[in-house]
């Protein structure tokens, strides 16, 4: 849920610019298992719930699509099956698939935005979720559902839409930032890793605050809209929502 700007021998661009599609980088290592690792990077390689980005990497007059990413010693590039790979010293040019990451951009700050409301109104803590560009799953550690839920919360994150709350991140030493933000943790099982000294926190203005190392739109109108698809019983104490992300 959190990360620094450096992972193995990759500099994350994605974590200081969101925006960034388009960047210049050169290999630094390539293997027909594992992949392709790069200097410099802006391919989110998954985590949190968050899928990883698709693109292309340009090199030399050809094109490697690139599936997704993964991490494990390095932040490796998935190519896609049968396509060229390059030797380490290339240089090259990364592309992300624009829509996919703005999709999911918009969907997470979702995500956030409704775990926000829920939390605020009824005190509800995450238990867990996913997403897929413009579709997504919450579970929270609601006992019940009131009567309206569905509706109230459906308003809520309309009118939190509305609002156009920027959508911020920082990082901060692990204790500053827990004494700065004691409710960091929105999740009912605190998922940071012990040894993480740096978080990265996610604010939406006024509303949310969490630790969390994806990426987001600028602002909650952003987002576009918000819907309710379905609200889940997953047993005793638990309830599912699901949304979809519109506009």
């Amino acid at each position: 849920m959190t990360a620094s700007d450096v992972y193995g021998r990759t500099t994350r661009l994605e974590l200081t610019d969101q925006t960034l599609r388009e960047w210049d980088a050169v290999v630094v290592a390539a293997d027909p298992e594992q992949g392709i690792v790069l200097d410099r990077s802006a391919f989110y390689p998954g985590g949190g719930g968050q899928p990883p980005d698709h693109g292309v990497l340009l090199w030399g007059g050809v094109q490697t699509r690139i599936a997704g990413a993964r991490k494990a010693d390095d932040l490796w590039l998935v190519p896609v099956a049968d396509n060229p790979l390059p030797t380490v010293g290339t240089a090259g040019r990364g592309e992300l698939e624009d829509e996919r990451r703005t999709a999911i951009m918009r969907t997470h700050s979702g995500l956030h935005l409704l775990s926000g409301v829920v939390f605020r109104d009824f005190g509800a803590l995450v238990t867990g979720g996913n997403m897929e560009p413009l579709e997504a799953r919450m579970d929270f550690n609601l006992p019940s559902v009131p009567e309206g839920f569905r509706e109230a919360i459906a308003a809520a994150c309309a009118a939190e839409i509305e609002a156009d709350r920027a959508i911020t991140t920082t990082t901060m030493p692990r204790g500053e930032a827990f004494a700065t933000y004691p409710d960091l943790i929105r999740t009912a099982t605190d998922l940071l890793p012990p040894d993480l000294e740096v978080v990265r926190i996610v604010d939406i203005a006024g509303l949310d605050t969490q630790a969390d190392a994806g990426t987001h739109v600028a602002s909650t109108r952003s987002i576009g809209g918000l819907e309710v698809v379905k609200i889940e019983n997953k047993g005793k104490g638990f309830r599912r929502l699901r949304i979809r992300v519109t506009g």
